[in-house]
């Protein structure tokens, strides 16, 4: 008869060996992935690709121009809608609304959201704006990405908040300073670092989204900067040119996808930069 000493023993040994298989096999593809990027995009990166357009079809010329251009200003745009909500929404969260059945409501609400499907939320503001509209354009699609950025502003900023000792607000109060006062001055200073990796980690999130701008921002293969009309972004070139038959396409969305990961590598690398720079006082 196994003692039970043996039996936790060996469910201890079993548990060790099935994690450290899911790591491995998580870090390999992870690592697979990494590596076909990079073989597939270093052998298309071209100075082309950053000082001339999306060429036409059965050219053998490279460019994406038009869409570095246009992905810098949907991110831009997004950057400008969904910081100031998702901040002003935590802040409410832990400055007003604490632990009310509102404050709950809303963070369980703010959770589901974060799950959400991006292709849902292109579908929602496909409804609300481009279909009103009667056409595609850059500023639905910031929308539609500052969408998807809100929630995860919103419970970082929550969480950095919470974590602000009382008592900085309490000695805040005591020398007669209001609650506006008290939250820009003490606790968004307190937690800037936190709040900023938030809205760093949010950017990233939004960086290679492609379904949301298959149905608001659509494509563009000329150079444009109106908002108010479909415009080029990596994301929807990268999906279009992988499909088509034509090999410089091909090459210039393994590039556009190398130099998409590149991005996303330095954000989050700032981003733990400044996670480790968080100091919280006691």
């Amino acid at each position: 008869m196994i003692s039970i000493y043996a039996r936790r023993r060996s469910v201890d040994v079993t548990s060790k060996i099935l994690m450290g298989a899911a790591t491995a096999i998580g870090v390999f593809f992870l690592f697979w992935i990494l590596w076909t990027t990079l073989k597939f995009g270093v052998a298309g990166i071209h100075w082309d690709l950053f000082i001339k357009d999306t060429p036409p079809p059965g050219t053998n010329s490279f460019g994406l121009r038009n869409a570095f251009v246009g992905s810098l200003l949907l991110l831009s745009i997004s950057l400008l809608i969904g910081v100031p909500v998702g901040m002003m929404g935590g802040t409410w969260l832990a400055e007003y609304g604490f632990r009310s059945r509102t404050a709950n409501a809303v963070r369980f609400i703010n959770d589901i959201m974060l799950s959400a499907p991006s292709i849902e939320i292109g579908l929602f503001v496909y409804a609300v704006m481009v279909d009103p509209m009667g056409h595609f354009s850059a500023l639905s699609g910031s929308v539609a990405l500052a969408v998807l950025m809100i929630p995860i502003i919103v419970r970082t900023t929550d969480e950095m908040l919470s974590l602000v000792g009382s008592d900085m607000r309490e000695a805040a109060v005591a020398l007669g300073a209001p609650n506006w006062v008290v939250i820009t001055k003490v606790t968004w200073k307190a937690a800037r670092a936190g709040i900023l990796t938030g809205i760093l980690i949010g950017l990233a999130r939004i960086t290679g989204e492609t379904a949301p701008l298959l149905f608001t921002a659509l494509n563009n293969q000329f150079f444009s900067k109106d908002i108010l009309h479909p415009i080029a972004n990596i994301p929807v070139v990268i999906y279009q040119f992988a499909l088509s038959p034509y090999s410089n396409w091909q090459q210039m969305a393994w590039a556009a996808a190398f130099i998409t990961v590149l991005f996303v590598l330095v954000l989050s690398l700032v981003a733990r930069w400044f996670l480790g720079k968080v100091q919280v006082p006691k």
